[in-house]
């Protein structure tokens, strides 16, 4: 029978404040993680909630043996390096020294652990090995598993680049294409930029739009008349949300750019702090789905990527952003 370890018996989150979720393993990714995590909840008086896993008996082979106290070993070994890590970040950084962080170290699977843990989360901020490693190893990624299955929006940050850590006033891009998905999308990115920041909505017009059902095949639009339409649109949501918006709204840029919506984002997402996309739902990556414009972005872009997708939970998290930006 497999032991059982200890995990730690802390609440996840007090209620108190918004709450930010962010993975530690000790790899340099996830040092990047915790830092974004810790400035995102600098800005918003948010909470982080360290969430470290460790392994127990039953990923070992049968002929090995673990009693409680080597698994207790492990637990402190890992809660140590988790602790290590936290301070790392504010010994480097003095800005983050006060946020709150609690350690949660958990046995199993760390993918799991965050999922698990995220349906009481308003951000999950996971680090990316690498855009080889991610190419390479798509399903054995805690990011692409969490982006995937968790049960909040997801931020997915490479390694240190030319963007910036979280701030009042961040430059954001988003995708849209009309759906109520990319609406979701467009709700988060102004939030995400908030006051003195900007927003770079757009929305990718391809060639293969001309052969949908809306555009007949003999007598379809042109793609400079493509293109109007989708400004159109573009205006049509934009004013409708801004509408909605009691502070102070971030500068707005339209662009419709023609070519497939994955490239093109993370072209536009170059010299951005933050790229915001739209996931179909639970589910989304988990057979490899290479045509899907969120997981070209996660494997792709330059800076961090915050997927949303709009369901119930996700709803609840976006009141909880908005009311904390407008608050500041």
């Amino acid at each position: 029978m497999d032991a059982q370890p200890r995990a730690s018996a802390d609440p996840i989150h007090s209620g108190a404040a918004p709450l930010v979720l962010v993975g530690v393993d000790g790899s340099a990714g996830s040092l990047t993680a915790l830092r974004w995590a810790m400035h995102w909840a600098l800005v918003r008086g948010a909470e982080v909630a360290v969430v470290a896993a460790y392994p127990t008996s039953r990923y070992w082979s049968d002929a090995e043996i673990i009693d409680l106290g080597a698994l207790d070993a492990v637990h402190d070994d890992t809660w140590a390096r988790a602790r290590a890590a936290v301070d790392a970040v504010r010994d480097s950084d003095p800005a983050v020294g006060d946020v709150p962080v609690s350690l949660h170290i958990e046995p199993g699977p760390a993918a799991a652990q965050l999922v698990r843990h995220s349906a009481d989360a308003d951000l999950l901020v996971v680090g990316s090995r690498g855009r080889s490693a991610l190419r390479s190893a798509l399903l054995g990624s805690v990011a692409l598993h969490s982006v995937s299955a968790a049960e909040c929006p997801v931020v997915v940050v490479p390694l240190p680049g030319r963007w910036a850590e979280p701030r009042a006033g961040s430059q954001v891009v988003v995708g849209i294409d009309g759906s109520e998905r990319s609406a979701t999308a467009l709700t988060a990115a102004l939030t995400q930029a908030g006051p003195g920041g900007s927003v770079t909505v757009v929305r990718a017009v391809d060639v293969t739009d001309l052969w949908s059902d809306q555009y007949p095949v003999v007598s379809g639009p042109s793609q400079q008349q493509l293109r109007d339409d989708a400004r159109r649109r573009m205006e049509v949501t934009l004013g409708e949300l801004l509408l909605a918006t009691t502070d102070e709204p971030p500068t707005v840029q339209r662009l419709a750019l023609r070519g497939q919506a994955g490239p093109v984002l993370v072209e536009q997402a170059a010299g951005a702090d933050l790229l915001v996309v739209a996931s179909r739902g639970h589910g989304e990556f988990r057979g490899l789905v290479f045509g899907s414009v969120a997981l070209h972005c996660v494997v792709h872009a330059p800076c961090p990527v915050l997927v949303v997708r709009p369901a119930a939970r996700q709803s609840a998290s976006r009141s909880t952003l908005v009311a904390s930006a407008a608050s500041r």
